[in-house]
């Protein structure tokens, strides 16, 4: 089964060559998301935590689209921030988003982010 590109209205749309998510098999690869309306194509106003909420209702979005259970079915997110001493508070409202089962999870610093935002997120779900 070749892999399929998933589309939604429902996480921020780009012009650019890539796809929101691909899912090959039982594994959805989700794309970089910033904190950006999906409705405005706006960065979301507000301090790093609200950023941060955005990021992943982005992400749970595209999940939701796939076929799965929101951020629920997250295995892996990577966390790009462009100050590390927004770590903790970024870690704080990723935190409230998972139960059980958090993803693994890695978290880097980096010198700039498309649109300069302050945080971006991807993931790797899995729909089986």
């Amino acid at each position: 089964m070749p892999p399929e590109r998933v589309i939604t209205d429902d996480a921020p749309r780009t012009d650019n060559p890539y796809s929101q998510g691909v899912v090959a098999g039982d594994t959805l690869y989700v794309s970089g998301y910033g904190p950006v309306d999906p409705e405005t194509g706006e960065e979301v106003d507000g301090d790093i935590e609200e950023q941060t909420d955005c990021v992943l209702d982005n992400i749970a979005a595209v999940v939701s689209e796939a076929g799965g259970d929101g951020l629920d079915d997250a295995v892996k997110l990577t966390v790009y921030v462009t100050d590390l001493d927004d770590y903790e508070r970024v870690n704080e409202a990723y935190g409230a988003r998972f139960d059980e089962v958090p993803p693994a999870r890695v978290c880097v610093e980096v010198a700039r982010l498309p649109g300069d935002v302050r945080v971006e997120m991807d993931a790797i779900a899995y729909l089986g």
